[in-house]
């Protein structure tokens, strides 16, 4: 599945459209129009040209339409890069290398490649030296038998290992606390096992460099496939709707309906007043916990817990518990001040209510387990300055910076062919400003299991 594991998945994980795969359904034009041209030549008279570079032999008549090639990938993203998408590139590979015969038939020529990788997870980095790069993969095999998957492989690299980076970066900066995977209704829902994978390589990937521990939240079963993972959640802002905008009824049947599995996080700002939504939440929930632990019914108990309150406000708005400074960094959205004062309030919650002298201890402690969720516009940037301000957030969600594709977080995949064999033997053919590099994290790759 993975560096972590040394496995690798497979097309029964990624169901491939095999059949318009091969068709060039997936593939930029121009691969299409450039099969059609080696076939032709290597039908007929072979290399004609007067302008070939030097290959240390005379190249009239050379059968370049069935030149075998070294064609490698890598990004030029700066920095490291966290790289996922390489089996599923593989896979493309296995079952759609070769080419449709004269009878329209397809004649699979992949065990004729020769072919290395990295695993998913592994970290690569550039500096600005397009001459020193790491490839991803490498392969060596007859150019037209694969050039109609360079499309489709560079951009499952592309895209899973930019997604992976960003989430990565995300982690860095959270300091090792728990970040959900919130990008689901930013894109379309046909990726959203590709990129749930990537989030869960990316949480792997930190775990390993920081000796974290770590686990993987998403938000949709999809994201979940690949891994084995399932989408977990609470509450939208409609069901508080739903509820006449009582949060704290909204909670409660929560808390009776949902298995107690599924942690109890209570969103408190759709009345704009994320204090005293989660002082109501937190009241009500307690005073059922307390009752029910009281009368033997631990397990019953549980469904009460409320693990935390989240904190969305929309980044227009100022919550009534932020008086106002005057600086919109400092007065709308979800900003340290209103981290900071449901904080105290949830702490100190307890002490407002009137309760028997045998529970107090247990209120304080229901209490201050509260954790505080943020969401809403949170980014590597947002999220290092609340940790130096050592802002009391327990855990970030984080949705559509994590599949943001700038000029910091650019990831695009580059194939090139570097090397041509000629006569037997490998000749250095790159284009200019580029050549053949390795990557000592590169291993073979037997496309038998793919």
């Amino acid at each position: 599945m993975s560096l972590f594991n040394g496995e690798r998945l497979t097309n029964k994980t990624f169901k491939l459209d095999v059949e318009r795969m091969r068709q060039g359904w997936y593939s930029d034009k121009y691969f299409e129009n450039i099969a059609l041209m080696l076939a032709g030549v290597g039908r007929s008279s072979g290399y004609v040209g007067q302008y070939a570079r030097d290959i240390g032999c005379d190249p009239q008549g050379l059968n370049v339409g069935d030149i075998e090639v070294e064609m490698q990938f890598f990004t030029r993203r700066r920095g490291k890069t966290v790289v996922v998408g390489v089996d599923k590139a593989l896979a493309m590979l296995r079952h759609c290398t070769g080419y449709f015969d004269d009878k329209g038939e397809w004649v699979e020529t992949w065990a004729d490649l020769e072919v290395t990788a990295v695993h998913d997870g592994a970290i690569t980095e550039y500096h600005g030296d397009a001459t020193q790069v790491q490839p991803v993969i490498k392969m060596h095999g007859r150019y037209r038998d694969f050039a109609l998957l360079e499309t489709p492989m560079l951009g499952i690299l592309s895209r899973s290992s930019r997604i992976a980076t960003n989430v990565y970066n995300v982690l860095r900066a959270a300091r090792g606390k728990p970040v959900l995977f919130f990008p689901a209704r930013f894109d379309l829902h046909e990726a959203q096992a590709a990129d749930g994978y990537a989030y869960d390589i990316a949480v792997a990937r930190f775990n390993s460099d920081y000796e974290g521990k770590l686990r993987p939240f998403v938000s949709t079963d999809a994201q979940g496939d690949w891994w084995g993972g399932a989408g977990g959640g609470t509450v939208a802002h409609a069901a508080i709707a739903c509820f006449l905008g009582d949060t704290a009824a909204a909670m409660m049947a929560f808390a009776e309906f949902v298995s107690a599995a599924v942690p109890r996080i209570a969103l408190v700002d759709f009345n704009n007043d994320s204090v005293t939504d989660s002082l109501q939440v937190l009241r009500q929930m307690f005073a059922r916990y307390a009752e029910l632990i009281e009368a033997g019914k631990e397990e019953d108990a549980k469904r009460y817990i409320l693990f935390g309150v989240r904190l969305d406000t929309s980044g227009s708005m100022r919550d009534v518990n932020v008086p106002p400074l005057g600086n919109p960094a400092l007065d709308f959205g979800v900003n340290p001040r209103l981290a900071f004062n449901v904080r105290k309030a949830l702490d100190s919650a307890y002490e407002q209510w009137d309760l028997p002298a045998r529970q107090v201890e247990m209120a304080q402690q229901y209490c201050r387990n509260v954790k505080i969720v943020v969401t809403g516009g949170f980014n590597p940037e947002k999220i290092a300055r609340f940790e130096k301000l050592d802002v009391p957030v327990d855990i970030y969600g984080v949705g559509s910076s994590l599949i943001r594709n700038d000029q910091m977080t650019n990831t695009d995949f580059t194939a090139d062919v570097v090397r041509i064999k000629i006569k037997s033997e490998w000749r250095n053919l790159a284009k200019i400003g580029r050549q053949a590099c390795h990557n000592p994290d590169l291993q073979p790759v037997d496309l038998t299991t793919q």
